[in-house]
């Protein structure tokens, strides 16, 4: 079941959170950076993960806090290259690789809900249009909740329904 919701992700009750962002991102903006505020470590381990393990877009990283949900970080847009700090942009490939991968990743962690805002559509350049059909098709069957924050309002819990 998706449902998209209005509210602010960080109050979401979903037992994960999932994002996109790029390899060796920075975390300077928008969620990313909202997500780096509330958990500080999981910045230092996805900066850790991505010097150890070079990821490539259309794969994820998962991460666990004390108290925290589940951080599912997606690799939706391209890293940055080496004149620049600023990620590159997501493209379709990459969003198809890493729903497929968030599905099986949810499924292999037994997630029991799942909150996610309208992935690749700020910093990535994507359109809505082109994204929520891919979340729809690949993610309809998951037998969780699945809460697509389509509209964000900050400090506004979402009306998430078990």
């Amino acid at each position: 079941m998706i449902t998209e919701v209005t509210g602010d992700l960080l109050l979401s009750k979903a037992a994960a959170i999932a994002h996109g962002v790029a390899p060796h991102d920075d975390f300077k903006q928008g969620l990313a950076l909202s997500l780096r505020e509330q958990w500080p470590g999981m910045y230092k381990d996805f900066r850790h993960y991505c010097q150890t393990y070079n990821p490539k877009p259309g794969t994820l990283w998962s991460w666990k806090g004390p108290g925290s949900p589940v951080i599912i970080n997606l690799f939706t847009q391209e890293a940055p290259d080496g004149h620049q700090s600023k990620p590159g942009k997501a493209t379709i490939p990459n969003i198809n690789h890493v729903l497929q991968a968030l599905k099986k990743e949810v499924q292999a962690q037994q997630v029991t809900s799942l909150a996610l805002p309208r992935l690749a559509t700020g910093v990535g350049g994507l359109t809505w249009d082109e994204v929520q059909p891919l979340i729809q098709s690949t993610l309809k069957d998951l037998g969780i909740p699945v809460y697509v924050y389509a509209t964000f309002k900050k400090g506004v819990a979402a009306a998430e329904q078990a």
